[in-house]
């Protein structure tokens, strides 16, 4: 559990350029949703051009996951990705700067009964997630449905940690560092829940197992979620938040 607090070397002229992109942020929550919505698909269109390299990736990447597509499905693909990751910029600042409310009034929750029969059962409960585009907005809503505990990665820019720490913890119970992995264990004992999301690649170690992902034979993942899974009494949900066409998440 981290207990995150402002520091005064925070005002250092190195962190200065990062003070700004979270006024910027800021401010940009207080724009309307649907104007959020364009601004990060314009954004994420400037990204495409400039990205070089990370549309070199993406390109190939969804050729590996889907041979059969053809070379304007996989350009559609790709430029339909970098639209969603320049509106998940805009979302991280709703997500940490919106009121309750505002999210309330564009989210819906889809599969309630599972989370009430596990907490009338006692269990302790995995929210399994994934690092899509939408997970800080669906960390947010998580909360809001289920107040948890979630598993984080310290940033290494002390001023952005704050703040990813600060906006997570809207709603939550707690925040929990992927390597305290007792810490986790204990959650699950005690009944409570915690989200995690397994889906990183780092490389071989001890927790790596190879699994077919797509059309790739053996992708490499961690299987942290198989010994989470095995704490007694705790049980596993599926929890992935989604862009509506409606301009909504579910």
């Amino acid at each position: 559990m981290n207990a995150n607090k402002l520091k005064i070397r925070y005002c250092h002229p190195r962190y200065w350029l990062t003070w700004m992109g979270i006024l910027a942020l800021f401010l940009s929550s207080l724009l309307p949703f649907s104007l959020l919505l364009l601004m990060g698909k314009l954004l994420g269109r400037c990204g495409y051009y400039i990205a070089k390299s990370r549309r070199r990736i993406a390109h190939r990447n969804i050729e590996l996951c889907f041979p059969d597509f053809s070379t304007l499905e996989v350009e559609q693909k790709v430029m339909h990705n970098f639209e969603n990751a320049g509106i998940a910029l805009f979302e991280m600042a709703m997500a940490w700067f919106w009121p309750s409310w505002r999210i309330r009034s564009i989210l819906k929750v889809r599969g309630l009964e599972h989370l009430q029969q596990a907490k009338q059962n006692g269990k302790g409960i995995i929210f399994l997630g994934a690092h899509f585009l939408t997970l800080e907005m669906g960390g947010r809503g998580l909360g809001l449905t289920n107040p948890t505990f979630a598993v984080y990665r310290k940033h290494s820019n002390p001023v952005l940690d704050y703040y990813f720490h600060w906006g997570r913890m809207r709603n939550q119970k707690g925040m929990v560092d992927r390597k305290d992995l007792k810490g986790m264990i204990r959650i699950l004992k005690e009944g409570e829940s915690l989200w995690y999301a397994p889906d990183h690649d780092y490389g071989r170690h001890k927790s790596s197992v190879f699994a077919p992902f797509f059309n790739v034979e053996n992708a490499n993942t961690v299987a942290g979620t198989s010994t989470l899974a095995r704490v007694k009494n705790s049980c596993v949900i599926p929890a992935f938040l989604r862009r509506l066409p409606e301009s909504r998440w579910l």
